[in-house]
């Protein structure tokens, strides 16, 4: 039996229309090779791969000179990509800090990791990046701009900047009460931990 002359509709395979498939597939695929340019040349968060779990941090306040937040990529070990937004600040220091991570493990159950300092002396970090998906607090800014391009700031960190055209602020200075944040990552050029104190102890103990 003679086959039908093919049509100009789209093939259809396994009943998937391959044309209109590869045309909604196209942004997915040059957004992943835009990423992956942007980690080979360090536009992303991405200096080490981070770990499968995310973790708390609160202070009682935090004050900061030469703040600049952007949003950015993670990795995992597994190439994973986690977005979150970047917090940098040149300066910092942090009263009564508090880290914690919870794991949880087959028949033990939840192990939790308890970091305190800076309850007297504040903690103190130069260059410091937070890798974060949540913050809260009460803020107070200095001569901010907010809507700046992420490419061109300035008053943060050396390499404070993220991808041409997305959003970013950055301010002289900032001071944060109340702070929380959930992060997967945290740098620092140095970190000075006043009256460090960690604990690891069965069950959920976190920060907050």
């Amino acid at each position: 039996m003679r086959k039908a002359p093919p049509t100009d509709t789209d093939e259809v395979v396994g009943r998937i229309q391959w044309k209109r498939f590869a045309a909604l597939s196209a942004p997915g695929v040059a957004l992943t090779a835009a990423l992956g340019v942007a980690l080979s040349s360090g536009a992303l968060a991405a200096s080490f791969a981070v770990s499968g779990q995310q973790f708390k941090v609160s202070a009682e306040r935090l004050t900061g000179e030469g703040f600049a937040q952007y949003g950015s990529i993670d990795t995992n070990a597994r190439g994973e990509l986690l977005p979150v937004a970047v917090t940098a600040i040149r300066s910092a220091k942090l009263h009564s800090l508090c880290q914690s991570v919870v794991t949880s493990l087959p028949v033990v159950g939840d192990i939790s990791l308890n970091l305190t300092a800076g309850k007297t002396t504040p903690v103190a970090a130069t260059d410091l990046f937070v890798d974060a998906t949540q913050l809260s607090g009460d803020a107070a800014f200095n001569n901010i701009e907010i809507g700046r391009d992420a490419s061109t700031l300035d008053k943060g960190p050396d390499g404070a900047q993220g991808m041409q055209d997305l959003f970013a602020q950055q301010a002289d200075d900032i001071h944060i009460t109340g702070l929380k944040q959930v992060a997967w990552a945290t740098n620092a050029g140095t970190f000075k931990l006043s009256g460090l104190n960690m604990k690891v102890s069965k069950g959920k103990k976190e920060c907050f």
